[in-house]
């Protein structure tokens, strides 16, 4: 299946609201036909980025670990077009595929249209709406890393002098929403008058511009710079500015620049999904929840270089929030309104 080219805006709430009325009655069309037996899954991954992309890279990792335990084989697609994504995932499904894993942010109503054409095959795919239950062998899932984005912003907090922090996203949508204001509460913990500048470049793969987006940001008196875009880190680390990262660890990339970052770590939702799928009981679900810290789904990357380089008032914040959150006495907001400029 020849990869194409790269994702094109989403327009992700053209999807049609109607078409998940039943959603309430999820786990109402149990999943039929899949194998049980010992044999791995035969699972594909269509991605409309390259593997190397922060959100993707950690359902690629996830997949290339279950494929060493011998759960699965794995193949996948990258760089395909929002146009082409539907056809994509046709010819897996007719190729004998177990599990179809992806992201439909652009293509909701056509992908639900293609996985109700095959029920005999699971498909698992990150998307901003729920699961509906007249598509019983859909389930849905999302980056909901908010727990240790918002222990990043505490950390952020304590690192910035300026008290101006610089935030870059992809696009102004739930899953980077969420994100950037569990940050932001985090940075506001430690200081309470931060101000912070907001921008989306409008592409979830656009370095260049989500550096010069950062250069202005800079020149505008950030001194800390939240790189939710491959980019970002780049700029922070010309201008001699700290960074905070998303979904990947890149500290080992930029040592002096980036202090901490919030992880992703895609493989308890997946795991979880092939274990149903080898239960015979794959359904319509939501699988947000195992992105939660308390699901082993996100975790606050380790400082690297900057151990010892942190207030130590910001570490303590950190380590008794981080409990509170696994003991479950404390609930990160998930905010999905488009955070502003303060």
């Amino acid at each position: 299946m020849a990869a194409k080219t790269r994702l094109n805006a989403p327009s992700r709430r053209a999807f049609l609201q109607s078409s998940l009325a039943g959603a309430a009655l999820l786990g109402a069309m149990p999943a039929r036909g899949w194998a049980q037996d010992a044999k791995p899954l035969k699972v594909a991954g269509i991605y409309t980025v390259p593997v190397e992309q922060q959100w993707v890279s950690r359902i690629h990792l996830a997949a290339l670990a279950a494929q060493d335990r011998g759960d699965i084989s794995y193949t996948y697609s990258e760089n395909t077009a929002n146009t082409d994504y539907p056809r994509v995932m046709r010819e897996y499904a007719e190729g004998g595929y177990d599990l179809i894993v992806g992201e439909i942010f652009g293509v909701e109503q056509e992908a639900r249209e293609v996985a109700a054409d095959y029920p005999e095959v699971a498909f698992l795919l990150g998307s901003s709406f729920k699961p509906d239950a007249g598509i019983g062998n859909l389930s849905v899932f999302d980056n909901y890393i908010q727990d240790a984005s918002y222990l990043s912003g505490i950390i952020a907090g304590s690192m910035s002098k300026s008290g101006n922090i610089g935030m870059v996203g992809g696009f102004p949508i739930p899953e980077v929403n969420r994100l950037m204001h569990a940050f932001m509460a985090g940075a506001r913990e430690m200081n309470p008058d931060i101000t912070f500048q907001v921008a989306f470049i409008g592409s979830w793969f656009d370095p260049p511009k989500a550096k010069e987006t950062a250069y202005a940001m800079i020149e505008n008196g950030a001194d800390l710079l939240y790189a939710e875009r491959f980019g970002v880190s780049d700029a922070a680390k010309e201008k001699g500015v700290l960074a905070i990262g998303n979904v990947i660890d890149t500290q080992t990339d930029y040592p002096d620049t980036v202090v901490a970052s919030a992880i992703w770590h895609f493989e308890p939702t997946l795991d979880h999904a092939i274990e149903q799928i080898r239960a015979g009981s794959f359904s319509a679900a939501d699988y947000g929840m195992f992105s939660f810290m308390k699901e082993g789904g996100c975790s606050l990357a380790p400082f690297g270089t900057f151990e010892g380089k942190i207030p130590q008032e910001a570490l303590d914040k950190v380590n008794a929030q981080t409990a509170a959150i696994m003991g479950g006495s404390f609930t990160v907001e998930i905010n999905d309104a488009e955070p502003k400029s303060s």
